[in-house]
């Protein structure tokens, strides 16, 4: 895992350990020996850390997340490293992350390539930098840049990091090691990182602290972040690595590290299909074709044009083609303006688009996507119409977010190659795709449909076929009780401050004004069965109109609406019902526990692989707050146990329909995890 090379008076450490250079109990040891090698060498006046293959160090090893950590400890060795009477040279390419960035800040001095990246990400799974980062980093570019880099646990260019002073030297990318001995050859001794004061900035904590507020409410390791950092101004060296280990050991104990890890892993095993033969291989996809350039077919079609492959968008009129076209390119415009692509980059996506109104154009695509209106009867037509012109082996794939995808697959000839590809909106943006997998779905394409997602920045997980598949189906309990809590007397308001107290982005009134509160209305006014219903034929449709469970400004800011609150009180009272106090326990409970019934139930029925993959699910294509790790993950760390006899003893409320999962009961009485 470590190899050494003598260029002269240079001593060169490599670490081998692909495919990250992760910093592995191997690697520790490796190091520990190489430097006191390079120390007890009269020949050696300096020493070369550097990374073999693709970049420097990914940072800790993921395999000893949740064990117990081998000797040599990282700080062990970096004090090592800073503490060596030869300078130590870190030479940086293409990353330099999480404990590798520690290792190079323990390095006396930093060389990097052009295009190498440098970053702190441990904020990201609720961790801080632990071996010494949230003190070595703001002595070397001060408190404002330590706070911004550690707190947001972003990257930052080798550029950027050359003029803050954390890189000493740029070097060509191909003569990276020829640069970093010259540099090791010009510098007479040790620069200590660890001595070096801290420059006053006395007001940028609590700028940052203020600017931040809102963004960092609720979350543990940001607060640890700016806590360890403020030590690094405040205390000396020694003290405050003391206080940067006591605060990393409080977070790696604490319940929201410990789901942010659940979600960092369970991310990684949602790829794995379980019963995947082993020798399938994906099929070649040069060509993508969308059908429909509404909002769902134009996001869908960003998504391979920002990956390099071209798409044939197909529409039944001029105009929505048009209008299509045109959201993709001011979509593309605007990310340019905000300096997140070049205006290049907007001329090579948009110049790999071929927009049409021939249906025909779509045999030469490879992949085609339907992404129409929400109908059987539609998608079956389309599909019956695919299946005469897609070439051989084309995948055939529906962007339902509901419909049975084997009911859609058996217009065709060949349900062998259709398969679900659920995007979220907007669909260049969220991470997530439901990946379908229907009866007659063949490995290779549910292959080629998980690999394709990823190419494109997705993250997929498989889902069996029931209405709503995994997200929509344990959504349809928690919209149907927020309703029904809301005839029983709660507002709108309430039952969305529970929602957003426990982190989710907005409440289910919020969602549904923003989503529409006619979707699937029947649009007949005297028809009134449901609040919606009675919502609707009063004009009150959600954002769109301003008016909806809320009222909207010019802005689309909510208010609670008298009107909405008449609608519903009336609604009720035609029912039967009298208000009553509703507490936040029964909110969460009647929203909240259901879904986790539901899951179960999903869960049981095969519908999910896996637990964690319906944690998944919820937080990258919902916004469950990922501090809370997703739902099964919340419902183990809240007890089994108590979800069970809350949902018992308010299953009066929850409709005749409600039945308690087998699953969820057998592991409550067990007491073990929820999975299947």
């Amino acid at each position: 895992m470590i190899h050494t090379v003598s260029h002269g008076d240079i001593l060169e450490i490599q670490i081998a350990n692909p495919p990250v250079n992760a910093l592995a109990a191997g690697v520790r040891q490796g190091l520990t020996e190489a430097i006191a090698q390079g120390q007890s060498d009269p020949a050696i006046t300096a020493i070369i850390i550097r990374g073999n293959g693709k970049l420097f160090s990914g940072g800790a090893d993921i395999a000893e997340f949740d064990k117990p950590i081998e000797d040599p400890l990282p700080p062990v060795i970096f004090d090592a490293i800073e503490a060596s009477a030869k300078p130590v040279i870190a030479a940086i390419h293409g990353m330099a992350l999480g404990g590798g960035l520690e290792l190079a800040l323990a390095c006396h001095y930093r060389v990097a390539t052009k295009g190498a990246k440098l970053g702190l990400p441990e904020v990201k799974l609720g961790l801080l930098p632990g071996a010494g980062g949230t003190q070595r980093l703001p002595r070397l570019i001060g408190i404002s840049a330590a706070l911004d880099m550690i707190v947001s646990g972003s990257t930052m260019s080798a550029t950027r990091a050359k003029e803050l002073g954390l890189v000493d030297a740029l070097a060509d990318d191909a003569e990276l090691l020829r640069d970093a001995i010259a540099f090791a050859q010009n510098v007479s001794e040790p620069r200590r990182s660890s001595a070096l004061i801290v420059a006053t900035e006395p007001e940028a904590l609590e700028q940052f602290v203020s600017a931040n507020a809102r963004r960092l409410k609720g979350q543990d390791a940001p607060q640890a972040c700016i806590e360890a950092v403020k030590a690094s101004a405040e205390l000396p060296f020694e003290e405050g690595m003391l206080k940067e280990r006591a605060l990393f050991a409080r977070l790696m104990n604490g319940d929201q590290s410990k789901s942010l890890r659940h979600i960092f892993f369970a991310e990684r095993t949602a790829a794995k299909i379980d019963d995947m033969p082993k020798d399938v291989q994906p099929r070649a996809v040069g060509r993508v074709g969308v059908i429909g350039a509404g909002t769902m077919g134009g996001g869908i079609a960003m998504n391979f044009l920002s990956a390099g492959i071209p798409v044939t968008i197909v529409e039944m009129t001029q105009e929505a083609l048009e209008r299509g076209v045109g959201i993709i390119r001011k979509n593309y415009e605007t990310s340019a303006a905000r300096g997140r692509i070049t205006s290049d980059q907007v001329g090579q996506a948009m110049g790999l688009l071929k927009p049409t109104l021939d249906f025909g154009s779509l045999a030469e695509c490879d992949l085609i996507i339907e992404a129409v209106y929400e109908s059987m009867g539609v998608k079956k037509e389309i599909f019956s119409k695919l299946d005469r012109i897609a070439k051989p082996g084309a995948l055939l794939a529906s962007n339902t977010s509901y419909l049975d995808i084997d009911e859609i697959a058996s217009v065709t000839g060949r349900p062998q190659d259709v398969v679900g590809m659920h995007f979220f909106s907007p669909a260049n943006v969220m991470k997530l795709v439901e990946v379908v997998r229907g009866a007659s779905t063949a490995p290779d394409v549910l292959a080629t449909a998980m690999e394709l997602s990823r190419r494109i920045g997705k993250v997929p997980v498989v889902s069996g076929v029931c209405h709503g598949f995994i997200g929509n189906r344990m959504l349809l309990p928690q919209l149907t009780n927020a309703i029904e809590l809301v005839l029983d007397g709660a507002t709108p308001a309430q039952v969305d401050k529970v929602h957003a107290d426990f982190g989710m982005p907005m409440g289910p009134f919020l969602m549904t004004d923003l989503a529409g509160v006619d979707i699937g209305w029947h649009r007949d006014p005297a028809r009134i069965e449901s609040l919606r219903d009675a919502m609707c034929a009063e004009g009150r449709l959600g954002q769109k109109v301003n008016a909806g469970f809320y009222d909207y400004d010019d802005k689309r800011r909510p208010s609670p609406s008298p009107v909405a609150a008449k609608i519903i009180a009336g609604f009720a009272h035609k029912q039967g019902r009298g208000a009553r106090q509703i507490s936040d326990e029964e909110i969460i409970v009647r929203t909240l526990y259901t879904m986790v019934n539901e899951g179960a139930k999903i869960l049981d029925e095969g519908i999910a692989q896996r637990a964690s993959d319906i944690d998944v699910v919820w937080v990258f294509g919902y916004g469950w707050p990922a501090v809370k790790g997703g739902p099964m993950h919340w419902a183990n760390t809240v007890g089994l146990t108590d979800i069970v006899n809350s949902l018992d003893a308010y299953k009066d409320r929850l409709g005749t329909d409600f039945t308690l999962s087998p699953l969820l009961s057998a592991c409550a009485a067990q007491g073990r995890a929820l999975d299947r």
